[in-house]
């Protein structure tokens, strides 16, 4: 399990395929990397495919602090440099879309492009607060399978939850979920409850980025990437049908397709 030191945390990492460039994928909240699977079989033949999951997460280190955006933005930067794959392409979901954009606006020369799915410049709006603090708590004290068909109903798309033939891959990602280190992730979502917003810092972005949100999203509504899409000077907006909030899951084939056009134009 390849691990590496980066800025005072130990971060888990996958790396497959070739290429004279890198793609770097960084998951959403609650998730790991295993979450941009369909998205590594699609490009690990023309590129290097790394992904990573945050401290707290996936395979990561549970650190006692340090779960803020920025903090996290650092390690994301000190992981790059480590592994030597500067300029990259930064695919980011969520909250991996946080960092992608604190990375593009303060950190430039660590990009190439900027890939960024249901994600949102803003903090975490203020009605949507007490309900996840609520949600944490139970998972933090009690665990997380109490928490996780609430949970899944907001990671996922009504298409991808009403579905009769996607119920066995609905199980696995619940499992996932379930699975997840308690203390870790709880950390992990007060980091994300108590975010602060980049939509004033973003106006800064000169990296070539696409956007993509699902239709069906209800965390980071479609909205969220319309403000983003405004502020980014030259960016692009795809929005997914029948996707949620996890749409590199739900539509890989739409989220491929769309990287893969986004790549081949630059």
């Amino acid at each position: 399990m390849p691990r590496i030191q980066a800025n005072g945390t130990k971060l888990y990492y996958t790396e497959e395929g070739t290429g004279p460039e890198t793609i770097l994928f960084a998951h959403g909240l609650l998730w790991n990397g295993q979450m941009f699977e369909a998205q590594i079989n699609a490009f690990k033949d023309c590129y290097r495919c790394i992904t990573f999951d945050f401290r707290g997460q996936g395979q990561s280190e549970v650190t006692h602090d340090g779960y803020d955006m920025d903090t996290l933005y650092q390690d994301t930067a000190a992981l790059i440099e480590a592994l030597g794959c500067a300029p990259c392409h930064f695919a980011g979901l969520s909250m991996g879309g946080f960092i992608g954009m604190r990375l593009a606006s303060r950190r430039p020369e660590l990009l190439r492009s900027l890939i960024l799915l249901g994600t949102s410049a803003d903090p975490e709006p203020e009605e949507n607060v007490p309900r996840y603090k609520r949600l944490n708590f139970v998972a933090r004290w009690l665990g997380l399978r109490f928490v996780a068909t609430p949970v899944m109903r907001i990671m996922f798309g009504q298409t991808f939850l009403a579905d009769p033939n996607r119920a066995t891959q609905r199980d696995e990602w619940k499992k996932r979920l379930i699975a997840n280190h308690r203390i870790g992730v709880t950390r992990a979502v007060k980091g994300v409850v108590a975010r602060q917003g980049v939509y004033d810092e973003i106006s800064k972005i000169t990296t070539p980025t696409l956007i993509m949100v699902g239709e069906e999203d209800v965390a980071t509504i479609p909205v969220k990437a319309e403000r983003i899409q405004a502020r980014i000077a030259g960016s692009r907006l795809v929005k997914i049908p029948r996707a949620g909030h996890s749409s590199a899951i739900e539509e890989p084939e739409a989220v491929n397709t769309a990287i893969r056009a986004f790549l081949n134009s630059l």
